[in-house]
């Protein structure tokens, strides 16, 4: 054959092969039933009781996902309901000696929290569940969990805010009885109560109105300052010293930017660095220490994934052995038994769906316990890589965040949604299985997570950054992430979307009125539209952070603040706002009120402006309830293919479609009344 023919020859084969793959590339992909997302998993929340002979777990019962247990020998299907609550708890855990199994909920949303508990061995009549008692039972107060006794089982440290809305008093709670004793009235703003590991209370935190926190030392009824931290920086206790001598303290005051691990000596000050992110990227992660021994298992970093290093031998040999079990994946010791010698094992990764293993330590014993989604599993050659991305934003400022690319399509020129998480200064996205973006990615999209500044991790710096920079320097960081997905070709630039709750929420509204061109449309989840507003209708226990809050969108006291605010807030440049918008609302909400909703919704529909409006009377800060998240994906996914031209389930279950048509608003009825000065 001559050279010619057969260039021209492995040409021709080239191309065909390339036609091939591109073919394979554009496979279609099927629409995966949203239920498999968002519905409720068959199986999840797996804990051993304390001597490993029972295992707890969540399941439906009567439509919402309930505490069930069986014996650990016993099949799963042998299990029995223990709690019939009719909304979602918040979570759940055993008592140290196995006695209670407790659990924590609010009513529709509110986050008005009780603590409730039920005995997991009482048995109840047929088609019945045991009677769980509420231990806090107090109206419109917000029960925390400060301690939960190992010395005495029976007894926990819990704070209500029942004298006084702003404050929580501390009480001594006994489990089997529901007596409450007061420990200490709150009448000087405290915010944080440290118990050492013979549970004296040694340590309490105070908060003044400039947003100061003051750390104290407690020798009966003598307070003794040790640590102070303004408003823009952090401290606190993560555990202690095996004999209660020295605190393990995590701080970034000062000229520290990431947060740093020390030893602290409470009683001269003394402290001692043990370690930071050896990288210098990201802040100390979490301190992991044995309840059995005092001793550290572990510490973590979390940057593009999070990073262990090993403390204790033992452990780093059972993470090691599960690491060569599951390669590829990652591995969570989710529940063990008193003696750290039996785990439950959750294993996980962006497209793997989780599972569930018993783990004996000293047998190396692996016995597969259940899949929380068996279907999703089945269906994982559908779901999609989820790689990390840097970019700079509008001032150099470098940005990292999560891209998910559809499978089965070509990277290039697609649809895209933005997808924001909530906050800010705290929570970031992370790395792993995340029902939104593997929903949205199997739909046809590109999905961009971005951790904008003042998301959480990343030094005290980064997070600082965002302080007065809503809708300002907070949205470029958003916006620089679009225009780098279009300069790479990956993003179709007149198809691109914009969806988030809380403060997405907000970066949505901010991202259609602040910069009109680049979104083709928005899906608002309990998202802030008037800042004045939301500042106005803060939860009463939210006082201690009100100068946390001035500092990051505006002093609503002062002329600048007031001008800050007005700038940065959605509502009052509605009239920029020129492409479809979908609000998502729950009707209970306590942080970002229904108020912000019928604000943004009135002032389009007055423009003449394309907006639809989702409000479910049953749901607060986003929606926990099933049926209530199919209705609202189906909703979401069928306007983004109205705009985008991505797929969607287009059937839905009778019932999801009747909580549909409930939820929807006419927008033509929406009202608003301002609140009387």
């Amino acid at each position: 054959m001559k050279k010619q023919t057969l260039c021209l020859f492995v040409f021709l084969i080239t191309i065909s092969s390339m036609m091939a793959q591109t073919e394979t590339n554009q496979t279609t992909i099927p629409v995966l039933d949203r239920e498999l997302f968002f519905g409720n998993p068959e199986i999840s929340g797996g804990q051993l009781s304390p001597d490993g002979k029972w295992i707890s777990f969540m399941k439906v019962y009567e439509g919402i996902m309930n505490i069930w247990v069986k014996k650990f020998d016993e099949p799963f299907e042998k299990a029995r309901p223990l709690t019939n609550s009719k909304r979602p708890m918040y979570g759940y855990f055993w008592s140290n000696d196995g006695k209670y199994i407790l659990y924590v909920k609010d009513e529709n949303g509110d986050e008005n929290v009780n603590v409730f508990a039920v005995d997991p061995m009482t048995t109840a009549e047929v088609n019945t569940v045991p009677v769980s008692r509420n231990l806090t039972p107090l109206k419109e107060i917000t029960a925390q969990i400060n301690l939960v006794s190992k010395k005495n089982p029976d007894l926990m440290m819990v704070s209500l805010n029942d004298r006084d809305k702003a404050w929580h008093d501390l009480y001594q709670l006994k489990i089997s009885t529901g007596e409450l004793t007061k420990i200490y009235e709150n009448k000087d703003r405290v915010t944080g109560y440290d118990f050492d590991w013979d549970e004296n209370l040694r340590v309490l935190s105070k908060t003044d109105n400039k947003g100061t926190t003051t750390i104290f030392k407690k020798e009966g009824d003598k307070l003794t300052q040790i640590y102070e931290t303004s408003v823009t920086e952090q401290a606190y206790i993560a555990s202690w010293t095996p004999d209660n001598k020295q605190a393990y303290f995590v701080t970034n005051k000062g000229d520290l930017n990431l947060s740093t691990l020390f030893l602290m000596d409470l009683d001269t000050q003394k402290m001692t660095k043990i370690e930071s992110d050896p990288k210098n990227r990201v802040d100390f992660g979490n301190l992991n220490v044995s309840e059995l021994t005092r001793k550290l298992i572990s510490t973590s970093y979390t940057d593009d994934k999070t990073v262990y290093t090993w403390k204790d031998k033992k452990w780093k040999e059972n993470y090691k052995f599960l690491q060569s079990k599951f390669p590829g994946r990652e591995v969570d010791f989710q529940s063990k038994t008193k003696d750290e010698k039996k785990f439950l094992v959750a294993v996980w990764g962006d497209k793997y769906a989780p599972e569930v293993y018993f783990f004996n330590s000293e047998t190396k014993e692996l016995l597969s316990q259940y899949v929380p989604r068996p279907a999703l599993k089945k269906a994982e050659q559908y779901l999609a890589p989820m790689k990390s991305i840097r970019y700079k934003s509008s001032d150099g400022l470098e940005i990292t965040g999560y891209l998910t690319l559809p499978v089965g399509k070509s990277s290039m020129n697609l649809p895209t949604v933005i997808l924001v998480h909530g906050g800010p200064k705290g929570p970031r996205d992370t790395w792993g299985y995340d029902a939104e973006a593997q929903f949205l990615a199997n739909r046809g999209y590109a999905v961009l997570q971005p951790n904008f500044r003042a998301s959480g991790g990343y030094g005290k710096e980064f997070l600082n950054a965002g302080d007065l920079q809503w809708g300002k320097l907070m949205q470029d960081d958003i916006t620089w992430g679009v225009k780098h997905l279009i300069s790479e070709g990956i993003a179709n630039k007149d198809k691109v979307a914009i969806m988030g709750g809380s403060y997405g929420g907000y970066a949505t509204l901010a991202g259609l009125a602040f910069t009109p061109d680049l979104y083709a449309c928005g899906v608002d989840i309990v998202g802030p539209s008037n800042i004045f507003t939301l500042l106005e209708s803060i939860p009463a226990y939210w006082e201690s952070g009100r100068a946390f809050l001035y500092g990051m969108v505006g002093d609503p006291n002062t002329e600048e603040g007031k001008k800050r605010m007005h700038e940065a807030s959605p509502l009052f440049s509605a009239d920029k706002i020129v492409k479809p918008l979908l609000i998502i609302q729950g009707a209970n909400d306590p942080r970002v009120k229904k108020a912000e909703a019928d604000q943004i919704a009135i002032a389009l529909r007055d423009k003449g402006k394309q907006v639809s409006y989702l409000l479910a009377d049953d749901e607060g800060h986003g929606f926990a309830k099933p049926i209530n998240r199919m209705a609202m994906y189906a909703e979401t996914e069928k306007f983004l293919a109205g705009v985008l031209g991505g797929q969607f389930q287009e059937e839905m279950p009778e019932k999801v479609a009747k909580r549909l048509k409930e939820i929807t608003v006419d927008i033509n009825m929406v009202t608003y009344e301002s609140k009387k000065e």
